[in-house]
């Protein structure tokens, strides 16, 4: 009796471990940080497809955006943070919370379908963005750009989804060298990231977009591969994006992999493990 009862001892106590760990670690993903994979192409070259990082959520406080979300579609579990704290999503304020800049590298929930995105904070609150001829203007005044070389991939399918780069030098075959031309640009408040040109495209030329009181405008570094706030949200794009919608900043990759799986440890990155992301 004495041996059944250290089993289903030992059993108990190894589920009270699991347990208590489960729990830490959720409270942990709830309150600081968030894993995130980068799934696509639209924040190149300063994130690449396979990237992972945390979002710091302490970054700008806390709203109903900063509860986790879990999808795992060959389950079919779609859990999205206004499943779970849905009853908070109505105020536009944030507990603890502090402005973002312009420039951070920001993950907010899409405002009509409550998905992840990723991009770079360009328009605050009271902003007027506009594009002309592939240069951003902020407030009348275009930024400051400078070339920086060619950004060079190869054409191959990248990421699980397995998704197909674009090439500003033509239509080249699987495996051939993909290239866009490369600038830095340098908002106003002194914040140097890199963008990329594909060619000319849509929004390359845009009317003046004036961001409303609470909400911010969000662009993708990779400029001409990007759903962002310059398309509107009823045609599939972002739009302007509340306060209360943001989750967190993104400040450095941890770990990256150009494969379709995080085992296939020859595609791994070594060179951007733990990069800081500017």
């Amino acid at each position: 009796m004495a041996e059944k009862s250290g089993f289903i001892g030992g059993v108990a106590e190894t589920f009270k471990t699991v347990f208590w760990a489960l729990l830490i670690a959720g409270a942990f993903r709830t309150i600081f940080f968030q894993p995130f994979w980068i799934p696509s192409g639209s924040m190149k070259d300063t994130l690449l497809i396979g990237d992972f990082l945390f979002v710091n959520k302490m970054a700008y406080g806390y709203s109903y955006a900063s509860c986790p979300s879990v999808r795992v579609p060959q389950l079919g579990i779609d859990v999205g943070a206004d499943d779970l704290c849905g009853v908070f999503k109505g105020s536009n304020e944030r507990l603890f919370g502090s402005e973002p800049e312009r420039g951070d590298v920001v993950v907010f929930r899409h405002p009509v379908t409550g998905r992840d995105f990723i991009k770079r904070l360009i328009g605050l609150p009271g902003d007027r963005i506009q594009m002309k001829d592939s240069l951003l203007y902020i407030n009348d005044v275009p930024v400051k750009v400078e070339d920086a070389g060619i950004f060079v991939e190869t054409m191959e399918p990248q990421g699980p989804l397995g998704q197909q780069p674009q090439c500003a030098n033509g239509a080249v075959g699987r495996g051939a060298v993909c290239e866009k031309p490369r600038q830095t640009e340098t908002l106003p408040n002194g914040v140097s990231h890199d963008i990329l040109d594909i060619g000319p495209r849509g929004a390359d030329n845009t009317g003046v977009f004036t961001v409303p009181e609470g909400q911010f405008f969000f662009m993708g570094d990779n400029r001409d591969n990007s759903t962002d706030s310059r398309f509107a949200q009823e045609r599939g794009g972002v739009g302007f994006v509340d306060r209360k919608d943001i989750v967190g900043r993104a400040d450095r990759v941890i770990f990256s992999s150009a494969g379709r799986s995080m085992l296939a440890f020859w595609t791994w990155r070594s060179d951007r493990f733990f990069k800081a992301i500017e």
